[in-house]
């Protein structure tokens, strides 16, 4: 609670400073047009006015930074209250297991329950660790690889078997596909970590039990949609924008039942503009939930190669004959 009463108050201040002096300007201003135009100085009078209106757009531009500037420390602060929380809880975990193991006989089948729970902790740990260092070194993510020929089917498939494992879900009751055979260009690295973080993301925020939907169509001029349904409560209109801000996460962390930092759909977003596309957030038709949906450059793959040999030119890819 005392979180939430010093960010109102903290946004309120310059809020409420920033309306007075607006007040004051206007008022001042509407006097000194009454005073010159009794006086008939109509240059006084012009001048005053356009030394006032500058004033009052000076004073209101300082009031759309202000708000700006208090609501990134608010995100900034969450992010740091999340992060806290994400790095110690998986950390007391893997504690309370060791020291567990040390005190006590246990039997083989408990001792590999106990070593499962700890290999979770510790990708959560490395999930969040990578989260992390992608952000400081967002720009040069895949640098190491070149741009190649990348089968979306095969990409989004690999990206669900790890959503999923992530989230310790079964795969074949979690995420169904409607997949088009379509290639994009551009560094593996990149557009893994794009649609990693947008099916965790969805099944996160799904449902219970979550049900994802993943689509891949063919669009006009060149370009293919990739969209990910979910199940869950949807995005409310207000807050399609925010979410992909850095550190922005809706709630309070003392109330907030999902975890995370609130950098997945800026780390998302970024890439996404890299590769020279673009990312929206819509409303699911007749159901509940959300729809994300990414526009990217891409082409419709030749149906003879499989996707798992798309973007290799050997003669044995052409000459195979299997089905994509």
């Amino acid at each position: 609670m005392s979180n939430v009463l010093r960010s109102r108050m903290t946004i309120g201040l310059p809020i409420t400073l920033s309306v007075v002096l607006m007040t004051l300007n206007v008022a001042l201003m509407v006097f000194w047009i009454a005073l010159q135009a009794r006086t008939n100085k109509w240059s006084a009078l012009i001048i005053g006015v356009v030394v006032f209106a500058l004033i009052l757009a000076g004073l209101s531009f300082y009031l759309f930074l202000m708000i700006k500037e208090v609501r990134l420390n608010q995100r900034q602060a969450n992010f740091i209250d999340s992060v806290t929380h994400e790095l110690k809880s998986p950390i007391a975990s893997l504690k309370l297991y060791l020291e567990t193991l040390e005190m006590r006989a246990l039997s083989d089948d408990q001792r590999t329950k106990f070593y499962r729970v700890m290999e979770g902790e510790l990708e959560r740990l490395d999930h969040l660790i990578t989260q992390l260092l992608e952000v400081g070194r967002i720009d040069a993510i895949g640098e190491q690889s070149d741009p190649e020929e990348i089968s979306l089917e095969t990409m989004l498939r690999k990206c669900g078997v790890a959503a999923c494992a992530h989230h310790q879900k079964d795969e074949a009751e979690t995420i169904q596909y409607d997949l088009q055979p379509m290639i994009i260009f551009a560094r593996p690295l990149v557009v893994e970590t794009v649609f990693r973080n947008l099916l965790d993301n969805a099944i996160k925020y799904a449902g219970d039990p979550p049900r994802v939907e993943v689509q891949v169509r063919k669009a006009e001029r060149g370009r293919v949609i990739i969209r990910i349904l979910d199940n869950g409560q949807g995005v409310p209109h207000e807050l399609r924008k925010r979410i992909f801000q850095m550190f922005f996460r809706a709630g309070s962390e003392l109330t907030r039942r999902q975890k995370g930092t609130g950098l997945g759909l800026y780390i998302v977003q970024v890439l996404v503009k890299q590769l020279r596309g673009r990312i929206s957030v819509h409303d699911r038709a007749g159901v509940s939930g959300s729809v994300f949906e990414v526009d990217l450059p891409g082409h419709e793959q030749i149906t003879n190669i499989p996707p798992e040999t798309a973007g290799h030119s050997s003669q044995a890819d052409f000459s195979s004959g299997e089905g994509g």
